[in-house]
């Protein structure tokens, strides 16, 4: 590209995130596999992992039990990496953030304030519901922080629970106050869940009530262009990508030469696609098996597969195979016939 953004990385407490281009943790796609793909590619300057139940992790401590695969690969793999874990209680979220933090050694421990699913919102009073309670968003980030100290904690927040009550400036300010080392806003309410357009004006207006922690935007970054488009836009220090990325996870090399003018490097071709795809399909297998590995990445077949020519089709198909005979066959035929587009 022509004009050279020159964005310097963030800091995040102790740790460095450059390029500022961030990985959005994902409940069932962000595993370690898919963390991996992702990292071959390059581009990210902090990956994350899938969000962890603290209440969950608190039980199968106590009951002996292994812990989820959400925590898949994290004692090993390379750093920065972040784990996101929710709940609403202080004294849990302390407890497990600060296993995470000098147990597991992870860069960052992140709360989620941001998800909008109703299994979390309504049935356990956690993530996006707890954005009508900011004093309690407080006391939960003091206790996490404190226990965490030194890795640095931070909250990924949504504009507010609905169109009619967004209160992301006053709780941009709480999250600040409480000892968050930065703040991740999706422009969308809970009550917006994924419909419409990421809100980036009032992702923005936020900016100005911070003092000294960053402030990363998330919400329809699609494309190099969007990326780049956001950082001369808007007021962020930083961009979380998010769903784009699934089926796409060479999204981040791209954005990164974007900001740094470089040329963008081409999506990779079909064959290349599928490759890539069937490295992705070989990893979770190797974790869970030809089966339960087969449906798991049914759903990332279907990402890889969205909006190309067919793609209704090769979902169809890739949703009733249940063997790793079957994906590779699926796979191999589908994607070299998309191979002029």
């Amino acid at each position: 590209m022509s004009t050279v953004l020159q964005i310097p990385p963030i800091n995040i407490g102790r740790v460095v995130v450059d390029p500022p281009i961030l990985q959005a943790p994902m409940a069932g796609f962000t595993n370690f596999a898919f963390r991996q793909v992702v990292r071959e590619y390059g581009g990210v300057g902090l990956q994350a992992t899938e969000m962890v139940n603290a209440r969950g992790f608190v039980w199968m401590d106590r009951e002996k039990a292994e812990h989820p695969d959400r925590l898949w690969g994290v004692h090993d793999e390379p750093r920065p990496l972040a784990v996101q874990i929710w709940d609403n209680d202080p004294e849990t979220l302390a407890q497990v953030g600060g296993r995470l933090a000098h147990e597991y050694q992870v860069s960052v421990v992140d709360i989620n304030f941001g998800c909008p699913v109703r299994q979390v919102t309504e049935k356990a009073h956690s993530g996006s519901y707890l954005l009508r309670e900011p004093r309690r968003m407080g006391e939960i980030i003091e206790r996490v922080v404190k226990s965490c100290a030194p890795v640095p904690v931070t909250a990924k927040i949504r504009l507010g629970c609905c169109r009619d009550t967004v209160n992301a400036i006053e709780v941009a300010k709480v999250v600040e106050n409480s000892g968050a080392a930065a703040l991740t806003v999706h422009g969308r309410t809970a009550q917006d869940m994924f419909r419409g357009q990421a809100d980036w004006d009032r992702i923005s207006a936020i900016k100005p009530h911070l003092n000294h922690i960053p402030l990363i935007g998330n919400g329809d970054l699609d494309s190099a262009a969007a990326v780049v488009n956001a950082f001369r836009r808007y007021s962020v220090d930083g961009i979380m990508i998010a769903r784009a990325s699934l089926g796409r996870p060479w999204l981040f090399q791209q954005a990164a030469a974007a900001i740094r003018g470089e040329p963008i490097p081409p999506d990779p071709t079909p064959v290349e696609q599928a490759q890539c795809l069937l490295r992705h399909f070989s990893r979770v297998v190797d974790r869970f098996g030809p089966k339960k590995g087969t449906q798991l990445m049914r759903k990332y077949a279907c990402c890889y597969a969205q909006g190309r020519h067919g793609a209704r089709h090769f979902r169809t198909h890739v949703a009733k195979i249940n063997t790793p005979s079957d994906f590779h066959r699926v796979v191999e035929e589908y994607f070299p016939m998309n191979s002029t587009r």
